[in-house]
């Protein structure tokens, strides 16, 4: 009996795959906005002030770390949690494929969340006149939060090393 509940439940990590290929639409949803957004401000370009034009490409890079954050935890969650993905010699491989473990890549989306973050208060302090002073003031503490809190997840795996 415990022979097959184990069994059960080390086969029942396949299910998760699944929801890395939900990612993986994700993915596209967010290369369908992204290019949405370059096909809305495209003919605006040269109406547009230069600080309307930094947040369009702020706004940009912004999806385009939610894009890499998107691919790192789909392929390091499922080759740490369910199969290695096996590639053929001589075909590009990336280069952190497999290097990452579980406490690695928490701490490469803590560090995404941190930069994403950032952008978003930049955003906010380039649009500042338009703000409430309350709003810019909780932006701030909330991205000092993920800061701290990715320093914290990267203090505790370090003594969890040692």
């Amino acid at each position: 009996m415990e022979t097959l509940t184990e069994r059960i439940l080390y086969a029942s990590r396949w299910l998760l795959a699944l929801v890395y290929v939900g990612l993986s639409f994700a993915l596209i949803l967010l290369g369908v906005k992204f290019f949405q957004e370059v096909i809305h401000y495209f003919p605006l370009i040269l109406s547009m002030s230069e600080a309307a034009l930094v947040l369009v490409i702020l706004s940009m890079v912004d999806m385009v770390l939610v894009g890499g954050l998107v691919v790192m935890v789909m392929f390091s969650g499922y080759e740490n949690f369910i199969s290695r993905i096996d590639i053929a010699e001589g075909v590009e491989k990336l280069s952190w494929l497999g290097k990452l473990d579980a406490g690695s890549l928490k701490q490469k989306v803590a560090a995404s969340i941190v930069a994403i973050s950032s952008i978003h208060l930049l955003q906010k302090f380039m649009n500042v006149e338009q703000v409430d002073n309350d709003k810019l003031m909780w932006y701030v503490i909330l991205h000092m939060t993920f800061v701290l809190s990715a320093i914290g997840m990267s203090w505790v795996d370090k003594m969890n090393q040692h």
